[in-house]
């Protein structure tokens, strides 16, 4: 990954990063879902450590993860949500087909909110958030398509 961690900055201001994440938001650049995996005993880890905690390993690697999985939770904003979004707003907690109890929070798109269901099958997307892509999901199955939020 080419980009600087000055230019990282610069592309996602708002983002909540750190020494641990970087290599996670550097690849929504490239439009590639990456979480920390140990390289030892192949476990996932998120939010990103430094060190396994399965194993206590600390050889662990951004690894790109299928972006499938199912809403394990969600909640409708009505307010606070992302400036220009429409309410309500969808905030869900998806877990990754690649481990149980492997989450990601996110927000669901191509969806009518009343339709938003936990088990749900959905699929990694990207929106553009401030002139920027980070992940999404819809629906498994829908065409894929870049939007706004």
């Amino acid at each position: 990954m080419g980009i600087s961690d000055e230019e990282l900055l610069e592309r996602y201001p708002w983002g909540a990063f750190d020494h641990d994440s970087k290599a996670q938001w550097k690849g929504y650049l490239d439009h590639k879902l990456l979480v920390n995996r140990c390289q030892e005993c192949g476990h996932w880890i998120n939010p990103p450590r430094p060190m396994c905690p399965k194993c206590w390993s600390e050889r662990v690697e951004a690894t790109e993860v299928s972006g499938l999985g199912h809403v394990q939770w969600f909640t409708l904003l009505h307010q606070g949500a992302p400036s220009g979004a429409p309410l309500p707003f969808p905030v869900v907690t998806v877990e990754l087909e690649e481990q149980p109890n492997l989450r990601i929070d996110s927000t669901i798109v191509d969806c009518d909110p009343a339709d938003i269901a936990c088990d749900m099958k959905v699929e990694l997307t990207w929106v553009d958030q401030n002139g920027t892509p980070v992940p999404a999901f819809r629906p498994a199955g829908r065409k894929d398509r870049l939007r706004d939020v």
